[in-house]
């Protein structure tokens, strides 16, 4: 996609900001509920480095792509938070070697040529071609976190690598990153090795185990105070107990990698399944609760997104991805998960910036759903309860106390068939609430996203062009939320 493609783009959806909300008078059904927030009963905190972003590996063999340079793609990073997290693996870890600097490659110029195709999420699990790490790209990667403020987890090579070498790569990447770096991780989705050739079908976790504690040691030999964190399985819960158990002492946090849908040609994988319920979900958070109960470990989801092998278009670039975006941030904080990393890069259909330096970089809707979580801010979940839930059992709420002791709820009318108002109760004495919509005009729109009546500008560039104000009566705030809808409703005093 070129520049002007990108333009054509942006002007459709500043178009979108001067187009209403669809009235609720004007539907065919209208379910009414009640919510409750409760800010007294706290619940999991939301911390500032919540938000995160994933991406392939093989970004920095292009060693200015992350960089000081890339200043439209550090700008989209910067909207989402000042103190996000940066995830460097995926499957092309994996296929990703260490090198010394190559002679020439010291400027801009020269180093364009070496990834003349774009670069976005792998597509499958198979062999890729084996492509150089050099120092340089390590020390312009920390020069972009040092512009967006995001800090570091970086995937090493576990899969065609040596532990030697592994470690010398990561004495490097720990000495230019110093505090900026998070935790390592020695693999991706190790669980999977046997589907992209890297290891036997009969590749177990005993196997994975003992493999993972030999380049543990071979990194902490060389990097004595490194951090760590895995298994960073694809979605294999059962791997994810006797990890936590056997290396707990050695371990930051638990990391696992979560997909809603899959595979996208599968013509079964589409938006109602995107914005309903996940009993996959469920399964994984009960496994990150047990482990934590038992270990103590924080979990992170370092990898997800909405349909594995880089998304499914008419789905994964949707409005719908906006709602389930947001929506599973919160889940995952009320189920007490750390922080999240949506996968991305290039033009995958799921990434929430798309584009590449040469091109530019666009706001893809799911993009919309993260910049709502950032407006709400970090702070801690409260007690959040919606009373005849069966008229719309696709809403869903989130009560969160900010530091300041400012009071928000976040909602999201996933249901494409029905507006709903929604009467707020917010347990303490309010006089108004300003409500910042997350709209678009239908759950498949792909380009007409808005956040406050604005569409995401250029290098995320954002502010909000609408703000509603409503007044509480008898200590009720009344929200319409048209069908296929969300947002964010912020309580004064």
């Amino acid at each position: 996609m070129d520049r002007r493609n990108f333009l054509a783009l942006s002007l459709l959806a500043s178009g979108a900001a001067l187009a209403a909300p669809r009235s609720l008078a004007q539907t065919s059904s209208t379910a009414l509920l009640r919510l409750t927030l409760s800010p007294d009963k706290r619940g999991n905190p939301i911390s500032a480095d919540f938000t995160g972003l994933s991406y392939e590996t093989i970004h920095l063999h292009d060693p200015w792509f992350f960089s000081s340079a890339n200043k439209e793609m550090a700008g989209f990073h910067r909207s989402l938070g000042a103190s996000g997290v940066l995830r460097i693996g995926g499957n092309t870890s994996e296929f990703c070697v260490w090198t010394p600097d190559s002679p020439g490659v010291v400027d801009k110029n020269a180093a364009a040529n070496l990834l003349p195709e774009v670069v976005g999420p792998h597509l499958e699990h198979s062999p890729v071609a084996q492509r150089t790490i050099t120092p340089l790209a390590i020390r312009n990667l920390r020069d972009f976190t040092d512009i967006t403020g995001w800090k570091l987890i970086y995937g090493l090579n576990m899969g065609t690598d040596s532990p030697e070498t592994v470690a010398e790569m990561a004495d490097y990447v720990a000495k230019t990153m110093g505090k900026k770096l998070v935790a390592f991780q020695l693999c991706n989705e190790p669980d999977l090795f046997y589907r992209n050739g890297l290891r036997a079908s009969g590749y177990d976790f005993a196997a994975f185990a003992a493999e993972w504690q030999r380049f543990f040691r071979a990194v902490r030999k060389r990097v004595p105070d490194a951090q760590f964190a895995g298994p960073d399985t694809a979605s294999n819960t059962k791997w994810l107990a006797p990890f936590a158990v056997r290396f707990r002492n050695e371990l930051l946090f638990l990391s696992q990698h979560y997909y809603a849908e899959g595979p996208p040609t599968d013509p079964s994988m589409t938006i109602e399944r995107l914005l309903a319920p996940n009993p996959s979900l469920e399964v994984e958070f009960r496994a990150m609760a047990r482990t934590r109960r038992d270990t103590g470990l924080p979990f992170r989801m370092t990898e997800t997104n909405s349909c594995y092998q880089g998304g499914k278009p008419t789905v994964s670039d949707t409005f719908a991805s906006a709602l389930w975006g947001a929506d599973l941030m919160y889940q995952l904080a009320a189920a007490g998960g750390t922080g999240v990393n949506f996968h991305t890069g290039g033009y995958g259909w799921y990434s929430p910036i798309a584009g590449t330096p040469k091109n530019g970089f666009l706001a893809r809707p799911l993009y919309y759903g993260m910049l709502l979580f950032a407006q709400a801010g970090p702070g801690v979940l409260v007690g959040a309860d919606i009373d005849h839930r069966a008229a719309a059992p696709l809403l869903t709420a989130y009560g969160v106390k900010n530091a300041d002791g400012s009071l928000k709820t976040a909602v999201f009318n996933k249901n494409e068939d029905r507006d709903v108002r929604l009467s707020i109760y917010p347990g303490t004495p309010v006089t108004s609430a300003s409500i910042l919509r997350l709209y678009a005009p239908r759950a498949d729109d792909t380009v007409d996203t808005t956040l406050g009546g604005a569409p995401v500008g250029a290098g995320g560039a954002w502010s909000a062009a609408a703000v509603e104000t409503i007044a509480a009566r008898d200590g009720t705030v009344t929200v319409e939320l048209p069908r296929a809808s969300g947002a964010l409703v912020t309580f004064g005093p």
